[in-house]
């Protein structure tokens, strides 16, 4: 992700931008515009695979909804775009006609080549300090994901697993994912 811009600005400023140019993708980091190039098809491929579980157990269990990839404020100067997010019908109301206006219960990032330095760190540190109750990394290259659940402010490992394991994972605890079906083949 490279930054952009050199004046700083608020998630509202940032808003009223509009839709992204064609082939990327605008995130505000600390006030300013930052930009990556669109999902690879792995990627892309695992967020489908991956939207589809969720919504099929969110839905027939009238838990909530899951999106994704939308413009997520995660502060006065913070605007993220999470791969996959959820949120309990309760929570609903904080999803606005253009943005989401607060943290998501769930956050899912699918590791790029170029992200997994801002997935690891960036991202963990931030959903962490904006109060996103949950949050997995999935990384394609090893065939990997790893749940984190906010315990007093701090991510604490909630789950994790491999290659064509089964996993549990908060805040789904009865949803089997077998890992197996998100990797491309």
């Amino acid at each position: 992700m490279h930054s952009v811009s050199t004046t700083k600005m608020t998630a509202r400023q940032f808003l009223e931008l509009g839709e992204d140019p064609a082939g990327i993708r605008l995130e505000l980091v600390d006030g300013e515009v930052a930009l990556s190039p669109s999902p690879i098809p792995d990627h892309s491929y695992i967020v489908m695979k991956l939207g589809a579980i969720l919504i099929r157990h969110v839905e027939g269990k009238k838990l909530g909804r899951i999106y994704s990839d939308v413009d997520t404020v995660f502060g006065e100067v913070d605007v993220r775009r999470p791969d996959l997010i959820f949120f309990q019908t309760s929570r609903l109301h904080i999803v606005g006609p253009t943005a989401i206006e607060g943290p998501p219960d769930l956050c899912v990032e699918i590791i790029s080549p170029s992200s997994a330095d801002i997935d690891r760190q960036d991202k963990f540190n931030q959903y962490q300090k904006g109060g996103v109750r949950h949050y997995w990394i999935i990384d394609p290259k090893a065939k990997s994901i790893e749940g984190f659940k906010l315990v007093r402010g701090k991510y604490r490992v909630s789950g994790q697993g491999g290659d064509n394991q089964t996993v549990n994972l908060p805040p789904f605890e009865d949803l089997d994912i077998n890992l197996d079906e998100l990797w491309p083949r």
